[in-house]
């Protein structure tokens, strides 16, 4: 019986030992494909019920759950979930008694550097029903007038440091008939309202839930600014369902209540918002946030605050090598980063000096209905698929013509998938279950977004601008990206855009611009 029982736990060894050499991510894969598919079923449910679920549902039910977790972290100063609960109630009520054009489905635009005063006028807003339009804290006259027109708001607030950046524009948004408020209690700007000390004295009751009753899964939450390859910014639309899929980034990931997550990127873009903020209310969990990335105070404050993930693009990581080294790098708590960007001899100089921290690479445009996530670390990819994920995740990588700059098509008009192992172009169809939102304003730029055809006739593909490959043991690797745009400390920048501006200068009769490698910086 003894020998029996020996056999087979043998024979089950050897079997586990056999499994991890023909499929060495095994347990992986199936860990993550566990979490993916609680989350899935959960949406599933949404649609079923046609019970609304939002980011919004999910901080009321931890604020509740949780009222005295933090949630925040900024400068020292903790601000717990009923912290930002009250909070955000309070910039509620101040525009229903004060601002009565700011009612449910009206846009507000939001120009703040990161402090909990964004996160606070943002979910005080989105519980009026409106929807909120992040602007980039970097854009200046020209390109802050366009974002805002593009938003179709009526209502502009402004972070205290920031006033300067409005009074240059003041007079044109007056002449728009947008009403300016600052987050301070005193301005000198002539017609400008004031929000922080009208905020104090607000009441911070719920805000009655009539207010979001028009709300569905369809429903623009945000407007996210991404650069525009032929032009000027366009306004992404984020939808309440766009919002949800993102948040379960951390979860699918493996981040758990328990982590603290180090946040320095800007929250006017995806990856710091939808990733980061909703992420963390989606898991419970606290988050550090840094008004800016410092490289020299970065491992500091992750030690300060014990932190355990921190969120990255791939230039942080590269500020983050080029400080001069020092004893005791390794000495932190940081096991997992998450974002994308990151190079791979980046990539390697960074585990070499900083320790065993898992790197999770994800891949995903603002506006996108396509997502990839490498669960696995592995070096240079920026997705994992399996025969599973293909269930789940429909994309196509085609054949491109680069001098023709278009997907290359065949003697019956149709597009031509790319072996495994080469370079395509990744397309993904839009359908009722993975939906393209498109842009605010002009319907040509969600047009110019879209393939028709591709396959058979009447199918209809999002044109992620994106040239990716998948491997024969399934990663998927970034190759390129098409379009006029080239890549500056961590910005997509359109060469159209800078060319416009230099053909402003009376002495330039034409202007090409275009990308160069510059020494000691990378893109």
């Amino acid at each position: 019986m003894l020998a029996v029982a020996a056999a087979a736990v043998a024979g089950a060894i050897a079997l586990l030992f056999l499994l991890n050499l023909t499929f060495p991510y095994l347990c992986e894969d199936a860990r993550f494909v566990l979490r993916a598919s609680k989350f899935g079923f959960r949406l599933l449910n949404v649609y079923l019920t046609k019970k609304v679920l939002t980011v919004l549902d999910r901080f009321a039910h931890q604020a509740q759950a949780n009222p005295d977790k933090t949630f925040l972290l900024f400068e020292g100063r903790p601000y717990t979930y009923r912290d930002v609960d009250s909070r955000s109630n309070r910039v509620a009520h101040v525009f229903l008694q004060h601002q009565p054009g700011v009612r449910a489905g009206d846009t507000v635009a939001l120009l703040m550097s990161n402090e909990p005063d964004f996160v606070c006028v943002w979910f005080g807003l989105s519980k009026l029903g409106c929807a909120v339009a992040f602007l980039n804290t970097n854009l200046r006259v020209r390109s802050l007038l366009h974002c805002l027109d593009s938003s179709g708001a009526k209502t502009l607030i402004v972070g205290a440091d920031l006033v300067d950046v409005v009074e240059d524009i003041l007079t044109s948004i007056k002449e728009n008939n947008i009403s300016v408020w600052v987050m301070g209690k005193s301005c000198t700007l002539h017609g400008v309202n004031t929000l922080a000390d009208k905020v104090e004295e607000a009441p911070d009751r719920p805000v009655p839930a009539s207010w979001q009753s028009t709300i569905h899964l369809k429903s623009t939450f945000l407007y996210i600014f991404t650069s525009g390859t032929t032009g000027l910014p366009k306004a992404a639309v984020i939808t309440q369902l766009q919002s949800l899929r993102a948040s379960a980034g951390f979860c699918i990931f493996g981040v758990t209540k328990d982590d603290v997550i180090y946040v320095s990127l800007p929250l006017y873009h995806g990856a710091a918002s939808l990733l980061g903020i909703c992420g963390c209310i989606e898991i419970g969990a606290t988050l550090v946030l840094k008004k800016k990335f410092s490289a020299s105070q970065f491992w500091n404050d992750c030690r300060k605050y014990n932190v355990t993930c921190f969120q990255y693009i791939g230039e942080l990581c590269r500020y983050l090598c080029n400080q001069p080294k020092t004893e005791g790098e390794k000495n932190h708590q940081v096991r997992m980063a998450l974002g994308n960007g990151i190079r791979t001899d980046v990539w390697k100089e960074f585990l070499q000096r900083f320790g065993n921290i898992k790197m999770c690479e994800f891949y995903g445009a603002t506006e996108g209905n396509i997502f990839f996530m490498n669960y696995t670390g592995k070096l240079g990819a920026v997705g994992r698929i399996t025969s599973l994920h293909k269930v789940f995740l429909s994309y196509k990588l085609v054949k491109y013509d680069v001098q023709q700059e278009k997907p290359t098509r065949n003697e019956q008009g149709q597009c031509e998938k790319v072996s495994t192992g080469e370079t395509g172009l990744l397309i993904s169809p839009v359908t009722k279950w993975n939906p393209f939102s498109g842009y605010a304003g002009s319907k040509k730029f969600s047009e110019q977004k879209l393939l028709e055809n591709v396959f058979k006739k009447g199918d209809l593909y999002f044109n992620t601008g994106d040239l990716m490959s998948e491997s024969q043991d399934g990663y998927i690797y970034f190759r390129d990206r098409i379009g006029d745009t080239f890549r500056w400390k961590g910005e997509n920048v359109a060469t159209t855009e800078v060319a416009e501006i230099i053909g402003m200068l009376d002495f330039v009769e034409e202007a090409n611009v275009y990308g160069v490698t510059v020494p000691v910086y990378t893109g």
